[in-house]
């Protein structure tokens, strides 16, 4: 093999400077790929070049998130806007990404900042106008990279006109597009809710509509209330809205809060709630009002949708899902349906969870799939604290190599690319409506801005991210931790990050399989490798001390490799790319991360 980790001499032998190998192998998911693989012959140092044409594009794809408010303001006003996105392209196509999921943009009265959807088909004026996301759309595709946008199906503003409309009473054409129910009258004579049902955000999930005359059911805030799945004019109009989206181009939906879809069409049920349970509890026994077996339906219907679109250019859609709490057995159901269920086994890391920790949370969401879904990961998205402060920041690039040489399909938020962390708002600074619905003692729990402050591009003013003033103020190390002053640092979080999306596009990362090697309370390692191509070691110490190990042994059965990334733990220095090592007794500092590529034994 060459320094840089290519394909050794001996796999695959070519007489002249450049040829093309057609090469039929079974990966481990069982999935017969055809690969072209193009390379050049100069001492050992071959360039791979391959298409895994037997993939959908989203199994080889890193998934990039993006909360639109705090990527890229292009107008100064102090909020990102999609032609913030369009220009930051060419950044994201350099990070080797390979889709873009966006964050609601839709029109909204921003109650729940855009998951308050207001009208599906219409760009709300803060982020653009159509226009904008169809420029968005052409110029993603001119760098190959996918669009994939939110879809928040289970409530509405209610201040959408189909709110507004509904709430005339049942003498119209909208009356069952939400869950309308008559109250109970109280000992006391007054009128309450019909049942004791908690919204996400505290308190009932029912507020009474003095126009119609009848409570409306909201999981989440009052301003959100829910749909009503069981009506067929309800499912009718949502395919709609996914076909509009579809006909301009989307590649793909992330399903928002899916396992709230439907609940218990007999009201008079109370849940069995936990002791002293005043809001909701995500362990709680709410079976009256989530995850109901009808959601597989719905799962059906939208893909047979997607697949029909599929159908027309052979490009597959891609389908994922917002679901917290799911069992294995839901999250197969969901799976086999059309849906792919967003994994956040590694949302739980923390500065304490070590190398069998880790080695944990992998295990939840690989051993729990059926054979044929494909796994997933994620480490950080809009409504948790970002990773470097989790774990961080001495682990954070640790966290990145490990998110990235996982098997499956792999998400990323923004910002976490170079480390940003948690921003601290006082409870006058916050914005995020389920922070303020807490109140000044309870709103640091809660609020979500931490995790949303704008990107980090530069150290200059607001850190580049924009002229005026932004919605939220940026972290205060912004003049250190940025994109430009990253791009140029060889050894930063951002070219960690360019060199692992690269290695990840190889042939022994696009399947489904992993062995364990070494793992200990420090130390997590696995081999990853495809039939015919390189083998590579990945070890990480998540741990609180330094370990030397042996990795020699089986699955990796060799005593030497290649340095193909290293964390540097962040300018240690104690290994380089291209370092040739012994894999007998390799020492880790907390934090520091290899990927290897391993010598044949005997070579």
């Amino acid at each position: 093999m060459d320094e840089n980790g290519g394909l050794k001499k001996r796999e695959h032998v070519c007489s002249k400077t450049r040829c093309s190998v057609f090469i039929a192998f079974l990966v481990a998911s069982c999935v017969v790929v055809l690969c072209v693989v193009t390379f050049e012959v100069d001492d050992l140092r071959m360039k791979i070049q391959y298409d895994v044409s037997g993939l959908a594009w989203w199994k080889t794809s890193i998934i990039y998130q993006v909360y639109p408010r705090s990527f890229k303001d292009s107008n100064g006003d102090g909020v990102g806007d999609l032609r913030g996105i369009t220009q930051k392209l060419d950044y994201l196509a350099d990070l080797g990404i390979g889709a873009i999921w966006i964050s609601p943009f839709y029109t909204s009265p921003m109650r729940d900042f855009g998951y308050d959807i207001s009208n599906y088909t219409q760009v709300d004026p803060t982020f653009g106008t159509m226009d904008d996301f169809d420029n968005l759309l052409k110029e993603a595709r001119k760098r190959g990279l996918k669009i994939i946008v939110d879809f928040v199906p289970n409530h509405t503003s209610n201040e959408s006109m189909w709110f507004q409309e509904s709430r005339k009473g049942p003498n119209n054409s909208y009356s069952d597009y939400y869950v309308w129910k008559d109250g109970v009258i109280l000992p006391n004579g007054s009128r309450g809710p019909p049942n004791n049902w908690l919204s996400v955000f505290g308190g009932s999930a029912w507020t009474f509509d003095p126009e119609r005359g009848q409570y409306y059911y909201h999981a989440f805030l009052k301003s959100q209330a829910d749909i009503n799945f069981y009506s067929p004019h309800v499912l009718q109009e949502l395919k709609t809205v996914l076909r509009f989206w579809l006909d301009r181009g989307v590649s793909g939906f992330r399903l928002d809060a899916l396992k709230f879809l439907f609940e218990s069409k007999d009201v008079t049920l109370n849940e069995a709630l936990l002791p002293n349970q005043f809001e909701w509890n995500d362990d709680g026994p709410h079976n009256l009002t989530t995850s109901f077996p009808q959601i597989n339906d719905v799962i059906k219907d939208w893909r047979s949708l997607l697949d029909e679109y599929t159908s027309y250019d052979k490009e597959p859609r891609f389908m994922a899902e917002e679901s917290y709490g799911l069992t294995a057995e839901m999250r197969n159901a969901h799976y086999k349906s059309g849906a792919m269920p967003f994994n956040f086994a590694l949302l739980n890391m923390n500065s304490t969870c070590g190398g069998t920790c880790v080695m944990r949370l992998i295990n939840k969401g690989l051993h729990e799939l059926a054979d044929d879904a494909w796994p997933n990961f994620q480490v950080g998205n809009h409504d948790n604290s970002r990773v470097a402060s989790r774990v961080g920041v001495a682990r954070s690039g640790a966290v990145t190599m490990l998110l990235l040489t996982l098997p499956g399909t792999p998400t990323s938020y923004y910002g976490d690319e170079i480390g940003m962390q948690d921003v601290f708002y006082t409870f006058q600074e916050t914005r995020d409506p389920a922070g303020i619905h807490f109140g000044k003692d309870g709103y640091e729990g809660r609020s979500r801005d931490p995790e949303r402050s704008p990107m980090q591009w530069s150290g200059t003013t607001n850190a580049g991210f924009s002229s005026g003033t932004p919605w939220l103020h940026v972290h205060e190390n912004f003049t250190k931790t940025n994109v430009k002053d990253q791009n140029s640092d060889t050894v930063s979080m951002l070219n960690l990050y360019r060199t692992l999306a690269k290695i990840r596009k190889y042939p022994s990362f696009q399947n489904s399989q992993l062995q364990y090697a070494v793992t200990n309370d420090n130390v997590v390692s696995y081999v990853r490798m495809a039939l015919g191509w390189t083998k590579y070691l990945v070890l990480i110490n998540f741990g609180p001390s330094t370990s030397t190990d042996d990795y020699s042994k089986s699955p990796v059965d060799s005593t030497s490799g290649i340095i193909v990334a290293t964390t540097n733990n962040f300018n240690l220095g104690d290994f380089r790319t291209g370092q040739t090592i012994s894999l007998v007794n390799v020492r880790l500092h907390p934090g520091q991360g290899l990927v290897v590529t391993v010598y044949y034994q005997g070579r």
